[in-house]
């Protein structure tokens, strides 16, 4: 499906009047890039057949190669959550960063549906074109209300590009969308807490990347927005758990991202109006001092950077957070080995208990936690094709006991591309456990996106073409 091309008499218009000068111009620019003219045109509303992830290289580049590229339509770890299951209907509703066509760099923030009755695919929903951006820092996160209505936050980037809030017309319909807001956030993380309404966590760029957090009982009016810390910078991740807002984040000393660093974690009961520790102490924000009560490990005082991946509780509620430690932020070797960790709240103490070795920064997975079962890691934790690239080969983790993580299952191999950002859903069907796209970190290729089931007995690929409005999945392994 392309966008239809603008009718001639629009570009020739009856009388020489300054419109039709402009229309003269308007298709000599078009006959000069062919490229402006479907920018021009909107997919928004729009369905495209079949699921095609977006590409991305952010350009900073050293001995090893890229800072991170590759397929990044489930990018960042900082947008969540991605994915739903919605039980009600028994679909998992998942956003991504989407192109019209494969390979092709630009955004569309998308919205897929897996059928779990059926076990079919709908063709994905545009619902908001980027039109020139590639960039996937304005990915969409997706949220749902206690009626069912599906709520697509879509990132904005700094303070140039404002980021957009749409609410589906219909519940548990992925096929139409309305706007309900623009405002300037970045990596949104709503959470939708029954009639209590909606907690969004966010990013804005006013001394740094500073975390800010905003509430609203309709989704519609919103609180202003409130700093919740403000050292420099931070990189987040967060977590609902019943009535409680979990968040992980690091610091940025003087501003600088690359120097990513410590662990804090606070959470909160009541939408916001009072934060507090682990151990209960309540704070007040912003946290604005490096040695804040809220911090769970002192990674800077250790030359360590800090990249946070996923957060969960474990049967006792106790929070468990995934992350990745690291001594630079460029690619390649380092005299300390990268290191695949979790932080986990026991005993009255942080415990941490090192995973498994880690090959690039921005690898990214998520742990699978349920009452009374093994706790498991979904990542790219063995090397892919692409050896030096974000992402890799995706292996099953398991944990019985603390400290115990071993390998159980090599989910991928003998990849063409490496696999990158591997997502949980909120409370997940275990047939659809977690979902990340592909692409070649090494230059230009087309990304397409997959999901596993709990026990990783399998690797489906959702459909890059599709010629009807439903599809089943590509069972790859």
């Amino acid at each position: 499906m392309k966008p239809k091309v603008l009718a001639m008499r629009r570009l020739f218009p009856e009388r020489h009047s300054s419109s039709s000068l402009l229309g003269y111009w308007t298709l000599l620019a078009v006959l000069l890039n062919p490229g402006a003219l479907q920018a021009a045109e909107s997919w928004s509303g729009r369905n495209i057949p079949g699921y095609r992830g977006i590409w991305f290289d952010l350009g900073q580049r050293s001995t090893h190669g890229s800072k991170y590229s590759g397929g990044l339509g489930t990018y960042t770890a900082k947008h969540c959550p991605l994915a739903i299951h919605a039980k009600a209907v028994n679909r998992t509703f998942f956003v991504y960063g989407g192109t019209p066509e494969a390979g092709q760099r630009r955004l569309l923030a998308m919205i897929g549906v897996y059928d779990h009755q059926t076990g079919k695919v709908h063709q994905p929903h545009v619902v908001h074109d980027k039109q020139t951006v590639d960039d996937p820092h304005d990915n969409p996160s997706l949220t749902m209300d206690p009626q069912g209505h599906l709520w697509v936050f879509v990132s904005g980037r700094g303070r140039q590009r404002p980021g957009f809030v749409y609410r589906s017309r219909k519940p548990y319909d992925q096929t139409a969308f309305e706007q309900v807001m623009e405002a300037e956030f970045t990596y949104p993380q709503p959470w939708w807490l029954g009639e209590a309404g909606c907690l969004h966590l966010f990013t804005q760029y006013t001394q740094g990347r500073e975390l800010y957090w905003s509430h609203s009982l309709t989704g519609r009016d919103w609180t202003p927005p409130r700093k919740f810390a403000g050292m420099g910078g931070h990189y987040q991740i967060s977590r609902s758990i019943g009535d409680r807002v979990l968040t992980a984040f690091n610091a940025h000393p003087n501003g600088n991202v690359d120097l990513r660093t410590n662990l804090y974690y606070l959470e909160t009961r009541n939408l916001g109006k009072s934060w507090h520790t682990i151990t209960g102490h309540e704070i007040t924000p912003p946290l604005t001092d490096f040695s804040h009560p809220a911090r769970v490990e002192d990674y800077q005082k250790q030359g360590r950077r800090v990249y946070l991946k996923d957060l969960t509780v474990d049967d006792e509620g106790q929070p468990i957070i995934l992350h990745l430690i690291s001594d630079h932020h460029q690619p390649g070797p380092h005299r300390r080995p990268r290191s695949w960790r979790v932080a986990h709240w026991r005993n009255g103490t942080w415990a941490m208990e090192d995973i498994a070795p880690a090959w690039h920064n921005y690898d990214m997975g998520s742990l699978v936690v349920e009452k009374g079962q093994p706790w498991r890691l979904i990542a790219p934790t063995a090397p892919g094709p692409q050896k030096q690239g974000t992402g890799g080969e995706v292996i099953l983790w398991e944990r019985k006991a603390p400290g115990s993580w071993k390998p159980i299952k090599a989910i991928t191999h003998h990849s063409p591309r490496n696999h990158a950002y591997v997502r949980r859903p909120l409370d997940a069907h275990p047939d659809f456990a977690a979902f990340w796209a592909d692409g070649n970190p090494d230059r230009l290729s087309p990304s397409r996106l997959y999901f596993t089931d709990r026990e990783g007995s399998g690797v489906w690929q959702l459909p890059e073409t599709m010629e009807g409005p439903t599809a089943p999945p590509l069972r790859l392994y």
